[in-house]
């Protein structure tokens, strides 16, 4: 028996900022009464698993404000309007001072499924070259580079702790491994 939808009375707009918006939707339980639900709307976001011709991810280090520590990440960010394609290749440039000539999506996922409706779009990047985009004023980065061994090696470690970039890893892992495959049978 399939669950039964659950049907917007009305929605209302608590706040509004440049990056999300929070939202109060009244709508019908299945007991016929009204509930309420409070979530974050976003336009979506973007997250980059860029390779470099070495076979070596690329992540950026930054401050992380609401856990006062450094995290290790994919370069991504939110979306503005873009199309994600466009917005990846912008974050990839601006964050990792990198530009790719190939590119492949290789897949979507929503990061906390009961506080947004965002979806955040994966690619994975390669034939990557030097590229240079202004940063935004609030953000500052160390770039890293390391092998699939070291990379897992600091998930294990707790060194990478964002979902985000974890979420990111299980849809271009695959992706990113026929890519190193191949450059070996090649090289």
């Amino acid at each position: 028996m399939p669950l039964r939808r659950l049907d917007t009375i009305r929605k209302k707009l608590i706040h509004k900022n440049p990056y999300w918006e929070y939202w109060l939707d009244s709508y019908t339980l299945p007991d016929g009464n009204v509930g309420e639900y409070n979530y974050v709307h976003t336009p979506g976001s973007v997250m980059v698993v860029p390779a470099d011709n070495d076979g070596k991810l690329i992540l950026v280090k930054q401050f992380r404000y609401l856990w006062k520590r450094e995290g290790m990440e994919f370069p991504s960010g939110g979306m503005k309007g873009d199309d994600p394609l466009v917005a990846a290749k912008n974050e990839l440039a601006e964050e990792a001072n990198v530009a790719a000539s190939n590119w492949r999506f290789v897949g979507e996922y929503n990061p906390f499924n009961g506080i947004t409706d965002e979806i955040a779009r994966v690619y994975f990047a390669s034939g990557l070259h030097e590229a240079e985009k202004e940063k935004d004023a609030s953000e500052e980065f160390e770039i890293v580079r390391m092998t699939v061994s070291e990379f897992q090696t600091a998930i294990n470690s707790g060194q990478i702790w964002d979902g985000m970039t974890l979420a990111a890893w299980i849809l271009a892992r695959p992706t990113v491994l026929d890519y190193i495959a191949a450059m070996n049978s090649t090289g």
